[in-house]
């Protein structure tokens, strides 16, 4: 569980960043629940964006992937989403 401190830290690092996947019409498939454990663990920190098409609330959406990847869903704005879970392998975000 992030604190508060934590939240603001890594938000303020997501917002340079530039969302690297999208969940569309299908929704949240094993192929995406795929891609976005890899990007996690190579990145820590990602940016995902809802497209309009996929008919369901970004902050579902953030809560399901964060619990079925085991992530800390950091921010919802808009349509947009800000995951974070430390790499097991080699980690680099620093956290206060």
């Amino acid at each position: 569980m992030l604190t508060g401190k934590q939240r603001r830290f890594l938000r303020a690092m997501g917002t340079g960043l530039d969302p690297i996947l999208q969940v569309g019409k299908g929704g949240i498939t094993e192929a995406l629940l795929k891609q976005v454990d890899e990007a996690l663990e190579a990145r820590e920190l990602i940016k995902i964006r809802i497209l309009p098409n996929s008919g369901r609330e970004p902050k579902e959406v953030g809560k399901n992937l964060a619990v079925q990847t085991g992530a800390e869903l950091v921010q919802v704005i808009g349509r947009n989403l800000l995951l974070y879970r430390r790499s097991q392998k080699k980690p680099t975000i620093e956290l206060p």
